[in-house]
């Protein structure tokens, strides 16, 4: 079945459907990870958008238990070639059936460099999805240009807490998780270094989290504009004058920022795959990173006497993360939970833990 892609600016791709035949209009963005296709299908910083692989060839080894939440988060999924009969020992069905399993849409055998040539040009830009052979664009478009992703952290938070018991023997410590769209792996990361982590839902309020006296706090990951989040940043300046440790990744970098008086905007097309450099301002060393997102912290508005930069992205010079003056806090724009060299900034981690015992005070 044809499917064609619909941009806000008026490109038309025409394709094969895969997935879902369903309709969906979306925020078109791109990944540059060469693997990993599983992990970024169910990452939920994704959920509001449709992702585009810039890698050709898309479900070699077919889908395996590698997956960053319970679900995939994306509204559609953008390929050039779609592998329909993977190899892997680990296998356990294919990306089609994944989609037609969840009703993602997708479309494949479109120029994915084409677009992605575009989006990088013309900035990150709405569009639509749809098997309609009939499709009137005149129509379409102010629906496109209309769209916003909206508050999608509601979308992809945990409902209750539950805790994940450290692994190894007794608990080390005990950190309080605030799940802002939380990948898998940041709470894992935590487990297997003997931490007891207790995972909370977006909204919970300071109060609660602080009355179970956790050694640490770790913000997570999560999708959409961080200035949407209002009645949380509200929450986390509770947690930064709490003097608690904390550690925050991505969105809750961002949140962190904003909750302290810095501000954030949205980049011309963010930053989405598996080889961005970032540089540690402290000893000069550059890590390769996973990344996705499309907002950073503008570091012009921010007060020195509150946090300095502690990372920038080799490429654009763009803010990656923030080391906070008197106190036990530092946030990161990349995910060092993710393995893309294979485990450079894993020792993030590490250094919360250190925070936690009192080793960096």
């Amino acid at each position: 079945m044809r499917a064609f892609l619909i941009l806000e600016d008026g490109t038309v791709f025409t394709g094969t459907s895969i997935g879902s035949t369903r309709e969906v209009v979306s925020e078109i963005v791109f990944n540059t990870s060469m693997t990993g296709y599983l992990e970024v299908l169910t990452d939920p910083s994704y959920a509001g958008q449709a992702v585009v692989m810039t890698y050709p060839l898309i479900g070699n080894y077919g889908i395996t238990p590698d997956m960053e939440s319970g679900r995939p988060w994306p509204d559609g999924y953008i390929v050039r070639e779609l592998s329909r009969m993977p190899s892997n020992f680990r296998c356990e069905g294919t990306i089609q059936d994944f989609l037609v399993k969840y009703d993602i849409p997708g479309i494949a055998g479109i120029d994915t460099r084409a677009l992605t040539k575009i989006l990088r040009e013309k900035g990150t830009m709405n569009g639509m999805i749809t098997t309609d052979e009939h499709f009137d664009r005149e129509k379409v478009l102010p629906r496109l240009r209309e769209y916003r992703t909206g508050n999608v952290v509601d979308r992809t938070t945990c409902r209750e807490s539950y805790v994940l018991r450290a692994q190894g023997g007794a608990a080390r410590r005990r950190v309080a998780l605030l799940d802002l769209g939380a990948k898998n792996n940041i709470g894992q990361s935590l487990a297997r270094r003997g931490c007891e982590v207790t995972v909370y839902p977006a909204h919970t309020t300071a109060e609660e989290i602080l009355a179970q006296k956790p050694d640490g706090i770790m913000l997570s990951n999560g999708p959409g504009d961080p200035k949407e989040c209002g009645e949380i940043i509200a929450e986390i300046k509770k947690l930064y004058d709490s003097d608690t440790p904390i550690f925050a990744i991505c969105l809750g970098h961002q949140l962190m920022a904003l909750a302290t008086g810095a501000d954030t905007h949205k980049m011309k097309y963010g930053h989405r795959g598996g080889n961005h450099p970032v540089r540690d301002l402290a000893t000069g060393r550059v890590y390769i990173s996973s990344q996705n997102h499309g907002y950073v912290v503008d570091t012009d508005k921010l007060d020195p006497a509150i946090a300095k930069p502690a990372f920038i992205n080799v490429n654009d010079g763009t803010n990656e993360g923030l080391s906070y003056v008197g106190k036990n806090i530092f946030t990161v724009q990349f995910h060092p939970e993710a393995c893309p060299g294979p485990q450079d900034s894993a020792y993030l981690f590490d250094r919360f833990i250190e925070n936690m015992e009192g080793k960096n005070a």
